[in-house]
């Protein structure tokens, strides 16, 4: 086994996988699948609805980003999601590494536009599984329940190919565009991103008083 494939395979200490709730979490999701394909899709899916897309609470503690607090909290944005996905991956023995990519995002609420003063979504993240010898790309983001509520229209993974964000809505008004990719790491590169979003955004504090799927509910009912 090569180095490469040992550290992607291994637990972190954001891919803590090693903690008995994420072990359990990525056991029961994949159930009785027996290939990896099956396995990687079970958890795409499970990482993707049981986890409720939150951008109002980014919390880059070192805590915060790692798979077992998402998992506990049962909200995130979407890198502690790929860290989450990426651990459950490593979890049932298939390698998985983090991506990451600048994109710009055409549907947001308007306190977040606020807040981020830019449609510009720095170090979107993203899981990249290695699934028979093809790496592919996956994000496991947005929430069904949040794409109904944006007209979106969810992303699909059967484990042959990439599920990254769709360039469009259902009315064909612009959603996603990917502007710059970061590249892909066996670990979750924490203090880049915090430079990064700190030098881009300043320092925001949690917006705890507020709920981003209702913000987005009530936002899309009145266009």
């Amino acid at each position: 086994m090569s180095l490469k494939t040992t550290e992607n395979l291994a637990a972190t200490p954001f891919l803590d996988f090693d903690r008995p709730s994420v072990a359990e979490f990525a056991r029961s999701a994949t159930g009785k699948a027996v290939s990896d394909r099956d396995r990687a899709v079970r958890l795409f899916y499970a990482v993707r609805d049981t986890i409720r897309y939150d951008p109002y609470a980014i919390d880059l503690s070192v805590r915060g980003m790692r798979a077992s607090t998402t998992l506990a909290a049962g909200h995130a944005w979407c890198v502690p999601k790929a860290v989450l996905l990426a651990a459950c991956c490593r979890a049932v023995g298939i390698a998985a590494k983090l991506g990451f990519a600048d994109v710009r995002n055409h549907l947001s609420t308007e306190r977040l536009r606020k807040r981020m003063k830019t449609d510009i979504f720095y170090w979107h993240g993203y899981t990249s599984i290695d699934i028979d010898g093809c790496w592919c790309k996956v994000t496991p983001a947005f929430n069904i329940e949040l794409c109904q509520k944006f007209n979106l229209r969810p992303l699909e993974f059967d484990g042959h190919g990439d599920a990254l964000f769709h360039p469009f809505d259902r009315s064909g008004n612009k959603h996603m565009e990917y502007i710059h990719y970061r590249g892909e790491f066996s670990d979750l590169p924490l203090e880049r991103i915090v430079d990064t979003m700190t030098r881009r955004y300043g320092h925001q504090p949690i917006l705890t008083e507020a709920n981003f799927e209702k913000d987005a509910e009530n936002e899309n009912r009145q266009s």
